[in-house]
């Protein structure tokens, strides 16, 4: 079978890219080319950093950043809203501009997942989050959230590239963990 053969054989599949591709599809749709995606810098009023435990599917556990990939068609603030919904349970106001853009380039052994192109937006929330998956245990379990006023050390390493930024300080324009390498892009000093 041809490389048209194959194509015409995932486009009869049925399934909505614009509300996210099956998994064997998406990871070899990461493989080919870059990720777009949006990370949300959820403040409060005392300067804290709202991040969400991930467990260790993909990313060896840890604390990071509420985020998620763009799907086709979507904008940047759709995603921004829907990741707020789905990681938070709750809607947040934005600023429409960036202050950080990344690119993730990651090691070459990885095989899927490998390059990111990363917006992060400076959000406040309007709702309140969900209670119920407030951090509150010796251990954290995937999806709870819990406001730092620090980087913590348990990060997960694509998102040390956020570390000085969580601090309180510029970010460095280059970050290597054992995730891979990232560059600052762009930065909006405020």
């Amino acid at each position: 079978m041809n490389l048209k053969e194959l194509i015409k054989e995932v486009e009869k599949q049925e399934f909505d890219p614009t509300i996210g591709l099956p998994e064997t599809l998406f990871e070899f749709a990461t493989r080919i080319t870059p990720m777009v995606n949006v990370d949300l810098f959820v403040r409060n009023f005392k300067k804290e950093i709202l991040l969400t435990w991930r467990g260790g599917n993909y990313y060896s556990p840890g604390w990071h950043i509420p985020g998620g990939i763009v799907r086709l068609r979507e904008s940047l603030y759709d995603r921004i809203e829907l990741v707020a919904l789905k990681e938070l349970g709750a809607k947040i106001s934005y600023k429409t501009n960036p202050i950080l853009i990344n690119e993730i380039i990651r090691f070459p052994e990885r095989i899927n997942r490998t390059h990111f192109i990363s917006f992060l937006f400076e959000t406040e929330l309007s709702t309140p989050l969900e209670n119920s998956l407030k951090f509150n245990h010796a251990k954290p379990e995937n999806g709870q959230w819990k406001w730092h006023k620090y980087c913590p050390e348990n990060i997960i390493p694509v998102h040390l590239m956020y570390k000085n930024i969580i601090n309180g300080c510029s970010p460095e324009s280059e970050c290597t963990s054992d995730f891979g390498k990232s560059r600052v892009i762009f930065f909006n000093e405020q």
